[in-house]
């Protein structure tokens, strides 16, 4: 059965913990905000209950695993031991945590508003790096929200955790040092609330994504004039938030519409579809098709079908990958719908090999008042923007 201090030691080892995070770390015990009762992934990605009475030595090895656990399914919804893939809340990655923590660059006294409390292991950590007065904490699910306070009290720690929806922030302990979301912003929804509670110079750390592809790290420091700007800093693949959510189980609808569809139009194409949905190329697809959804269909390693969908036009194409067609470097597709989707993604397939094969750390975003642009390399060149809402 493992424990925390191998988890510590697994992450020092592997250059995951940070010198200036080290002792907030060892001194918060992860197992006391993973509930007895949790999901962790199986070998293939799916949520298999774990339960700390039942079977303790697998529930402490996920526990002091650098792994995130599921601890909410289905906004509540769904009740252990049953399972689904709608994931609503998670004990995060403790390797993600740290690499998100140390990206704020905290000082001391600086004061912090979290979006989304969740389990409280990331509210502990901050309190005992900042101590309880300098952290605000926002979650939107109000029995997250009570598990949460009560979960920080046995643990010896008060922050101010309210129930609200985070996209709002906190008005009445503004203004902030910094700010931390713990769930992924829409691409064009960044809240400008969360600049206007932010002092000048201060910084927003929050995953950030599309519809198509969720997600990266963005960290935007706060000027003078209003305005927020910084860089993508990597990958960050969080649950979006509860407002920010996007249809949920239309994929298999859809794609039984393009398979069955007496209108739809086949087509070949020569680029590869994994490059399209999963490669390194999928971040600059999204922002060219952000409100278009995407997914990866298996029957084995090498037969696989990308699907992307746009669900209010009932728009849908499907490519297809086989043996036969990665040989020939020509892949069949068949689109049904308004949008000719597979054509979009082409073209902007297109784009991003124009533009150098940018990775997703050559963007960054701007948002003010009035509009959010997605830049690539210098915020003079922008790639998409929005009206702020």
């Amino acid at each position: 059965m493992t424990s925390g201090d191998d988890l510590v030691a697994a992450l020092r080892a592997e250059g995951n913990l940070p010198s200036d995070w080290a002792e907030a770390f060892a001194a918060v015990d992860r197992a006391a905000f993973v509930p007895a009762h949790a999901w962790f992934d199986d070998e293939d990605g799916r949520p298999r209950p774990i339960d700390r009475g039942g079977d303790p030595g697998r529930w402490y090895d996920a526990v002091y695993s650098d792994e995130p656990i599921v601890t909410q399914l289905d906004g509540g919804r769904v009740r252990w031991p049953e399972s689904s893939p709608l994931v609503t809340s998670s004990a995060s990655q403790p390797s993600i945590v740290l690499a998100m923590l140390d990206a704020l660059g905290l000082r001391d006294g600086h004061r912090v508003l979290e979006i989304g409390t969740g389990t409280g292991y990331n509210t502990a950590l901050l309190c005992e790096r900042l101590g309880d007065d300098h952290v605000t904490s926002v979650e939107v699910d109000p029995a997250l929200t009570e598990q949460a306070r009560a979960t920080l009290r046995a643990a010896g720690y008060k922050p101010t955790v309210v129930c609200g929806d985070g996209v709002a922030g906190r008005r009445a302990s503004r203004p902030y040092d910094r700010l931390l979301c713990t769930a992924a912003v829409i691409a064009g929804r960044l809240p400008y609330a969360w600049v206007e509670q932010i002092r000048p110079g201060g910084r927003i750390l929050t995953p950030w994504g599309t519809a198509y592809r969720n997600g990266v790290l963005v960290r935007l420091t706060v000027d003078r004039d209003g305005t927020a700007s910084g860089p993508v800093l990597g990958e960050a693949a969080f649950m979006r938030l509860r407002s920010h959510d996007t249809p949920f189980g239309h994929a298999a609808r859809l794609g039984d519409l393009v398979d069955t569809s007496t209108i739809a139009v086949d087509t070949i194409t020569t680029v590869p579809p994994a490059e399209v949905a999963t490669g390194p190329g999928a971040f600059t697809v999204g922002l060219h098709l952000p409100d278009v959804q995407s997914g990866v269909f298996y029957d084995d390693p090498a037969h696989y079908e990308v699907l992307l969908y746009h669900v209010p036009t009932d728009s849908v194409a499907s490519a297809t990958v086989s043996p036969e067609s990665a040989s020939a470097g020509r892949y069949p597709v068949r689109q049904h719908g308004p949008r000719r989707l597979w054509d979009e993604a082409e073209a902007a397939h297109t784009w991003w090999a124009a533009h150098g094969f940018p990775a997703p750390t050559r963007y960054g975003l701007t948002i003010s008042p009035e509009r959010q642009h997605v830049w690539l390399d210098a915020p003079a060149n922008p790639v998409r923007s929005w009206n702020s809402r």
